[in-house]
């Protein structure tokens, strides 16, 4: 077969750099026609940009605040862990706004996909306010109760009730940006988040600085204020996707009432999650330090390989919930089935990286060798199910598009729960494998969950889903 000529290489380049640059000012598309692999695509770029932006807010205190000493870093660790039931809040109520922001835009009625994301707001705020106030109140017990010495919890309380005191900034960027993605506007909910970053940067030095612990408390807060008001900005304003939101005190009881079906169900849903890791952080802590040490760095590195696959999932649930709108139920069977392809190839080659380069990737962070041993060893495990991982993950994206949060909710309970934790108590105690059991139930899990994920799906009762 002959080689590429460089015309040819400088033709697939210039159409891989105009798909990128048209992912990012898509605002005018229509996603319920037309090629579906180029829909998928130019929702998916923006996304994974998103998804990665969200994590660097971490990564950048934790960069900053070690510096300031081992209290500092604990605190931050702890609040981020407490905070997961924050972000579990804010990503089921985005979850909702996403599902039915997407049904109207599919069913032509951009005022009615305004007057939706007008009550998501609504409801948010009223939320979100009864949250910040237990959290800035209780800060020093929160941290005693998640383990925190006397020391940490004198030094780290200003820090957590800050965090908690404004995380209606946190609710209100992953609200809004579910809004703009279910109006198919991913590019906008990217921009925020840049926005956001920018200014946690700039001004997270600056602050602690002057500060101390809380400045990078309230770096992240006044970071994630500034892409709030980027969001109100463009929202109030409105678009071609979407017409302008008009802020509004009066509660439609109809949509309030629909949006906490589909959020409730998608919070329980994100903490069924969350508490399912925490144990199995449980069961490998019982063995040594070294295994848990082994377990966070490998956990850091899947992350860090599945923000794409992330974005391509939520791809799909921006095209579910249109094509179910425009009463086009085939069109949405078929976005999810490319979605699917691309994510298993995707997670197919990570797979690769993992099985032969997880030794350089691990001793970049982190030098201990019995760490490294470990952590090799659970990154090989884990991902031997990654292809199916990848399918579930735009599975259970679809359900939740389509406003189903409750089916892939009863499958987490079940999966995680009713088999993961058992199987990995067995594994590692019963059969004595110890560390290399508890990943071993990982694999088995996510592919037992996409299994059962996919014959759900096949029924089509998603389909039926009104809301």
């Amino acid at each position: 077969m002959p080689f590429s000529s460089p015309e040819q290489k400088t033709s697939v380049l210039s159409r891989v750099a105009r798909l990128f640059h048209e992912s990012l000012s898509s605002e005018h598309r229509d996603y319920t026609t037309g090629s579906l692999r180029r829909a998928v695509l130019l929702l998916a770029i923006p996304m994974i940009l998103e998804t990665s932006l969200e994590s660097v807010f971490a990564l950048v205190d934790i960069f900053f605040v070690g510096r300031l000493g081992k209290e500092a870093v604990a605190t931050v660790g702890l609040t981020e862990s407490v905070l997961t039931l924050v972000y579990s809040v804010a990503m089921g109520l985005s979850m909702a706004a996403t599902a039915m922001v997407a049904r109207r835009i599919g069913e032509k009625r951009p005022e009615a996909a305004a007057h939706a994301a007008a009550q998501s707001l609504l409801l948010s705020i009223g939320i979100v306010v009864l949250m910040s106030l237990a959290g800035s109140l209780l800060a020093p017990q929160i941290l005693r109760v998640m383990g925190a010495s006397p020391a940490t919890a004198a030094i780290g309380a200003p820090f957590t009730r800050i965090q908690f005191g404004f995380s209606v900034v946190i609710v209100l960027l992953f609200l809004i940006n579910g809004i703009f993605r279910g109006a198919g506007y991913a590019a906008m909910a990217m921009w925020s988040l840049t926005v956001a970053n920018a200014c946690n940067i700039i001004l997270c030095p600056i602050l602690i600085h002057f500060y101390g612990l809380p400045g990078a408390a309230m770096a992240t807060t006044v970071g994630r204020g500034i892409g709030v008001v980027f969001q109100l900005y463009h929202l109030f304003r409105g678009s071609a996707k979407l017409p302008k939101v008009r802020w509004t005190v009066k509660v439609d009881f109809a949509v309030i009432g629909e949006l906490l079906k589909v959020g409730l169900t998608g919070t329980a849903q994100l903490l069924i999650n969350s508490a399912s890791w925490i144990v199995m952080v449980r069961l490998i802590a019982q063995f040594h330090d070294e295994a848990i040490s082994a377990y966070q760095v490998a956990i850091r590195v899947i992350i860090f390989f599945l923000l794409p696959a992330w974005g391509m999932s939520n791809a799909a649930a921006t095209l579910v919930g249109q094509n179910l709108g425009a009463g086009l139920p085939d069109r949405a069977v078929r976005s999810v089935r490319t979605a699917a392809l691309y994510n298993g190839v995707f997670m197919a080659g990570v797979t690769l990286i993992f099985l032969f380069a997880a030794g350089p990737i691990v001793s970049f962070l982190n030098k201990d060798p019995n760490i490294q041993a470990l952590a090799i060893l659970a990154l090989r495990i884990i991902s031997l199910g990654y292809i199916f991982y990848g399918v579930g993950m735009v599975l259970t994206s679809a359900f939740n598009g389509a406003g189903d949060t409750r089916t892939p909710t009863i499958i987490n309970l079940f999966c995680f729960w009713g088999f993961q934790i058992p199987l990995a108590w067995l594994l590692a105690n019963q059969l004595g494998l110890g560390p290399a059991g508890v990943f071993a139930a990982i694999p088995v899990t996510e592919s037992t969950l996409t299994v059962v994920s996919f014959v759900v799906f096949r029924q089509g009762k998603w389909k039926k889903v009104k809301i």
